[in-house]
């Protein structure tokens, strides 16, 4: 069944505030691998779900001139605020002391509300009906 993906920079707007997100690399698996077969995207949302941490699937930053397929992105709903105890939690779950990953193919980004807004135009009524209609 088709699914409606918020982009993870509209994420942001919505919220008003910078945004926590999580990718996983192609590049780092076979070309017959789904995201849906990574162990490590299924450890992650398993350990979301146990510490009670909300998180969705989301598109990554929208764009004008490119489409790209949905590849498992993840908004993880935890403020990013280096004093807050979630986000310290999340934090080491998912880097090490030095900050480098515990996951290889995974990516931990602040998408910050400063950068979202660069596409707030996007929000417009019929933005992107009038965008597919010149594409």
């Amino acid at each position: 069944m088709p699914q409606l993906l918020e982009h993870i920079d509209a994420i942001a707007r919505k919220l008003n505030r910078d945004v926590l997100y999580l990718e996983f690399l192609k590049a780092q698996r076979p070309h017959h691998m789904d995201y849906r077969s990574l162990e490590s995207r299924s450890h992650i949302m398993r350990w979301l779900d146990r510490e009670g941490i909300e998180w969705r699937e989301c598109g990554q930053v929208a764009s004008e001139t490119v489409m790209r397929s949905y590849a498992g992105e993840i908004f993880i709903n935890v403020p990013f605020d280096e004093t807050d105890d979630q986000y310290r939690k999340l934090q080491a779950f998912l880097e090490y002391p030095d900050g480098t990953m515990r996951f290889e193919d995974v990516r931990f980004y602040v998408v910050s509300l400063q950068f979202a807004m660069k596409n707030a135009h996007h929000d417009e009524p019929g933005f992107w009906d009038r965008w597919a209609d010149n594409f």
